[in-house]
């Protein structure tokens, strides 16, 4: 996902999407104790994701606080 793409999204969707990438993690973590994850590489993709997301509502956040 884009920071361009996440900076056009509203908090609600920004909200979902962490709460979604969240529980692929959690998924994606169980995968690779039962030995099931086809595709590690994805884990470092969502973590990512997840950080730019809570990056860009902070952002917003601090901007809130300024005005």
């Amino acid at each position: 996902m884009k920071s361009e793409k996440i900076r056009d999204m509203s908090d609600k969707e920004i909200e979902d999407s962490l709460k979604n990438l969240r529980k692929e993690l959690f998924n994606l973590r169980f995968q690779i104790a039962t030995h099931q994850l086809h595709n590690p590489a994805r884990i470092r993709i969502v973590r990512k994701d997840i950080a730019r997301l809570l990056t860009i509502k902070r952002e917003r956040e601090l901007k809130e606080e300024e005005v």
